[in-house]
């Protein structure tokens, strides 16, 4: 029984240390930009990792910059009717 519990416990403390820390600083020009990658998940399974990703694996994210950030992020954003859409919304000085 402590084994099991032991084991939960373990279970538990590594889904939080993985959820809990997911904000990503993305320094920019006019202000960083902290990306919840958490919040971004639901794409995941609508879309797949390679709506942003090189791979379905996740990893590297080609091209990744302000132009491709503007298009692909500000575009999702804007076609979906959520999420920060203007300049002060995501660089945060």
């Amino acid at each position: 029984m402590k084994n099991l519990i032991l084991g939960i416990t373990i279970v538990m403390f590594a889904a939080g240390s993985v959820l809990g820390s997911d904000m990503i600083s993305l320094p920019a020009k006019n202000g960083n930009v902290n990306f919840p990658h958490s919040k971004h998940m639901a794409i995941k399974q609508e879309k797949g990792c390679k709506a942003c990703h090189e791979t379905d694996k996740g990893g590297k994210i080609s091209g990744l910059g302000k132009d491709w950030a503007h298009k692909t992020c500000k575009g999702c954003h804007e076609t979906l009717k959520k999420g920060p859409t203007k300049c002060g919304e995501c660089h945060k000085k």
